[in-house]
Order: C-alpha cells, then structure tokens, then sequence
C-alpha cells in the first residue's frame, strides 16, 4: 500500500481510490462479501496512513483481512452519507486514480461531494502497479502454471472423438480443480472450424476424427492466476495442419527467446508477428501476443503493438501466437512468461509439438 501511495504521487496525482476487486484483494487482502452499492473505498495517499471506508454491517469482516493491520478502518451506518465520510480522507481539490471496476454511482457520488477534483483511471493513470511481481507472487504463479501443466497432461488421457466440446471442457474444469483453482475462469475447446474463433465457448459440437482442437484454460490458484493453450489432433493431420503448427511453434519459440529485460513490449509482439507474416499467414494472426498476469489472468502489460514500456524483471505474461483460417481450424500455443535478470523463464513447461489425441 506504501508503495501504491508512492507511485501515485510520483504520477502527480493527489492519492490513490481502489474499489473492491482485484486491486483491493492485492493491496489488503480484502474482499467484500458480496458485490453492493453500498461504498467500500481504500484511500491511499502518501501524506497519511492507509484508511478503508466501510459499511459498518461488514467492518468486522474487513477488520480479519490480511492488511487490516495497516489500515484505518472509517465505518458508516446506514442513512449516513458514506461519500462525505470518503470526502474527509481526501483533499478538497486533486486528481485521484480510482479503480477501474468502481461503480459509476460511486464515482459520480464523489465527483457531486468534491466538485474542484477529477478521476483517472487506475490502467491509465498508473498501469504497471501489479506488474512487477515479488518473489512470493512468482512462486504462486510457478504453482498455478505447473497446475495447469499437469491438467493438460490429464485432458491427453481423455477420449475426444464422438463427444461435444462441453463434454473436454468440463474434464479441464475438474483437472484444474483436482490440481488446487479455487477458481476456473475459461475452457476453451475449439474444434475443427470452432479453433478458428480465438475465444471460442465450447458447445454442443461433437469433436471428430480429423480435427485439430485448440485447447486454452485457466483460473486462479491461491489467488494468482494460470492460463495456457495446446492445439491437439484427433487422429492423423494433415501435411497443412503440421505445418500451421510448426509455424506457430516456431512463432512462440521466437517470441520467448525474445524476452529479455529493456525491450519494449510490442518487440515481443513484432517478433512472434514477423515469423507467421513470412510464412504467408500475417493476415490470420488476428489478436495480440500476450496479456499480462496475476491476481486476474489478464492485466497489463500487454505484448502489442505499440506499447513502448520495457520489459522489467519480475513481469510476467503470456506468449501466444496464433493462426486462424476461418471455416477450417484455428492453432495457438501458450505460456506464461516471467522477465528474469537476463532473459525470460517459462512457466509453463508440457511438451509444445502437436500431440495427437484418441
């Protein structure tokens, strides 16, 4: 939260407003037990302890977080105005970076008690406060990462053919919970022309001989995230269907040799990009490389054209290329990856050649 309140300042803005989410769960510990329109605020400000404002119904909840030891609990009952018990934390005049996920009510509430202030958001203002992770989160990640690894190793043990992509997606949903996610955010199963849609739900199509899946799957374990992708086989490809998947793989491969601390973000993405466009395949590489990784599986940075910040040690995101080809099959292949002192470290390790199912 120290740190949090430093950044900020550094940034020119008067403190920080974090809202529940992701960001309160990183900086306290706290999450809400359930969502609410009653106003739950984190100020952070760098002239004055942290301070939470919270209903009074649930502050003894917030008061067993992890971080309740460092903040200021302020609570408010009901019928009293909890946007003038927020105002009396913050300057009167400033900009404040507030949490993306905060409540248009609550914003607007804040923007009516404190009319000489303004609001930016937290990606905007300040968008590599939870990109550099410390020892303890690269160690929760490892952990998610090899849960992950060790589902893909499962879901090659199922049947595919004659069964509905549903049916594989639920067999990862079980795996990653057999393996330690408290939390399964997405299984996608995309068969045949489905691999073709990148964010493919799995449906009622039934998986057949001959058709290449594009597998990708993750959540959170202990409170950080996994995230990884495969692309299977059903039977024997063919010779097109190899090659997508070996420019893919040489792609990827590229890309993560790439990483290395000072490069910029988008050269992971223009590398990765360069290997499928000479290939003769540009055109059906339709999404950027990576995306950012932690307490959601998603955050900056992101590896896309662009995005000029340099990679740091402690970073951590994936790498995932991908071809396309609309009707017919779709290939991508995923790790996550964690800026090292000289280089990157991959942490997700199962075999990236293409495995060819029953």
């Amino acid at each position: 939260m120290a740190r949090a309140a430093w950044s900020a300042a550094d940034a020119g803005l008067a403190g920080l407003l974090v809202a529940p989410g992701p960001d309160m769960v990183w900086l306290t510990g706290y999450q809400p037990p359930a969502a609410t329109e009653r106003l739950t605020l984190l100020v952070l400000t760098a002239d004055r302890d942290p301070a939470l404002v919270v209903p009074a119904l649930e502050a003894p909840d917030a008061a067993k977080a992890a971080g309740a030891g460092a903040l200021a609990l302020h609570s408010w009952r009901d019928g009293q105005d909890p946007y003038e018990a927020a105002a009396g934390l913050l300057s009167q005049v400033g900009r404040f970076g507030i949490s993306d996920n905060a409540w248009a009510l609550h914003l607007l509430e804040l923007q009516r008690t404190l009319p000489d202030t303004s609001y930016a958001s937290l990606t905007a203002a300040l968008p590599m406060l939870r990109a550099v992770k410390d020892r303890a989160e690269l160690e929760r990640l490892t952990a998610a990462g090899a849960a992950a690894d060790a589902t893909y190793e499962e879901i090659q043990k199922v049947p595919f053919a004659g069964r509905r992509e549903a049916d594989v997606a639920a067999d990862l949903t079980e795996s990653l919970r057999r393996f330690g996610h408290s939390q399964v955010d997405f299984t996608v199963v995309g068969s045949g022309p489905n691999g073709a849609n990148p964010h493919h739900e799995a449906g009622e199509r039934v998986i057949e001989e001959g058709d290449m899946v594009v597998l990708d799957f993750g959540g959170l374990k202990d409170g950080y995230g996994s995230d990884t992708s495969r692309t299977v086989h059903v039977g024997e490809p063919t010779a097109e269907e190899r090659r997508v998947h070996d420019i893919v793989r040489e792609a990827q491969e590229a890309a993560v040799r790439a990483v290395r601390p000072g490069i910029a973000c988008q050269e992971v993405d223009r590398v990765a990009r360069r290997v499928i466009t000479e290939a003769g395949y540009g055109e059906y590489f339709i999404h950027r490389t990576g995306h950012g990784i932690g307490v959601t599986t998603h955050e900056p940075p992101y590896m896309i054209e662009g995005e000029r910040q340099p990679l740091v040690p402690g970073m951590c995101f994936s790498v995932e290329p991908g071809i396309y080809l609309p009707g017919r099959f779709g290939v991508r292949i995923e790790d996550i990856v964690t800026v090292t002192e000289d280089g990157g470290r991959r942490l997700n390790n199962t075999r990236r050649d293409m495995v060819l199912v029953r």
